[in-house]
């Protein structure tokens, strides 16, 4: 029961990046109409805003320290983060919380590059068939991989995670049970609670706010909103650039995880566009659950026993559930009636 536990807490976290991605490509895809295959190249530009951050947080300033001496008599050199010769004891806690506060510098970085994104191409392809769409944003997906490759290289760059949440908790002391018989670690805790309250956020902006009711209003009918008088261009290009830091900060967190390379986007993506489908296009809870349970199924297939009695089906069986899931209700699991059934 305890490795089960622990497999269902590995899907929820698997779930939860799953999850935070998807919510994005759904927000798009429903305000838009737009399949954005340069989603998964936003969650990787929001993971190197946290290698950027941690880059900026860490530059050293150098002194020399009279007290101390080399082997040859002359003072040595002292290297410490300007930051924290600046602010002292605080300046190292921030140096060592520079992934969750890089989240502060990802989400006005990434709104602003969904905005531009959106203005400055997206919008053009408003009404072009869904082939042309995939086709100019996975271009876009390789040029930004690219322009990141030049940047930062080929190699990837591991973040640490803070040292208060390194190591595990013990949540079956939590529950009762004896003390270590189930434990996970910290960080992964943290990350799925996260994406909840982010998850949450989103779903609480477009359901208590007058800005996230004309949305969901021009998502069921963008004509009649229009003919209100209600700028809704305006209010989907906020969206795109909202879409857009959903992913950034959801790779920002997940740093520590996995370490960002110009190419963790299009690992992400495939999967993610697997759980849009799943989930139903356009639906916003479809993605959010699609992601969480395929997450889950993906954990449990990757155990010793389930593995070595069907071999690579930890490969396969996100693929295998959307086929199962389409075959039987092509709309999705939530999707509005009439989207991808003839």
């Amino acid at each position: 029961m305890t490795a089960l536990f622990a497999q269902l807490l590995n899907g929820l976290d698997k779930g939860a990046a799953y999850a935070l991605i998807a919510l994005g490509l759904t927000l798009v895809f429903g305000t838009l109409g737009v399949v954005n295959f340069a989603h998964g190249a936003l969650f990787m530009l929001g993971a190197f805003c946290a290698v950027t951050f941690r880059y900026l947080l860490t530059i050293e300033v150098v002194t020399t320290d009279p007290t101390q001496l080399s082997p040859w008599g002359q003072p040595l050199q002292v290297r410490t983060p300007i930051i924290q010769d600046w602010l002292g004891d605080w300046g190292a806690v921030i140096v060592d919380y520079s992934v969750p506060l890089s989240v502060l510098l990802a989400i006005p970085v990434m709104a602003a590059i969904g905005i531009a994104m959106e203005r400055g191409l997206i919008r053009h392809f408003y009404k072009r068939t869904h082939a042309e769409q995939i086709l100019v944003t996975f271009g876009l997906a390789i040029v930004i991989g690219e322009v990141v490759k030049t940047f930062y290289g080929p190699n990837p760059y591991p973040q640490p995670i803070p040292s208060d949440l390194r190591g595990t908790a013990d949540i079956g002391a939590w529950f009762g049970l004896a003390p270590h018989i189930l434990t996970y670690p910290i960080w992964r805790l943290v990350y799925l609670l996260f994406s909840l309250g982010v998850i949450g956020g989103v779903f609480a902006f477009l359901r208590f706010t007058t800005f996230g009711m004309v949305v969901r209003a021009g998502m069921a009918d963008r004509e009649a909103v229009g003919f209100l008088g209600i700028d809704i261009d305006r209010r989907f290009t906020i969206v795109f650039g909202l879409a857009a830091a959903v992913a950034g900060v959801a790779g920002a967190m997940y740093t520590p995880l996995l370490p960002p390379n110009y190419n963790m986007g299009m690992d992400f993506l495939v999967i993610s566009f697997v759980v849009v489908v799943v989930g139903g296009m356009g639906s916003l809870p479809g993605a959010v659950l699609a992601g969480f349970l395929l997450g889950i199924l993906q954990s449990f297939a990757s155990m010793t026993e389930v593995k070595t009695l069907i071999p690579g089906i930890d490969q396969v069986i996100i693929y295998l559930a959307a086929v199962a899931v389409l075959l039987l209700r092509p709309r999705g699991l939530l999707g509005r009636r009439g989207v991808m059934e003839s």
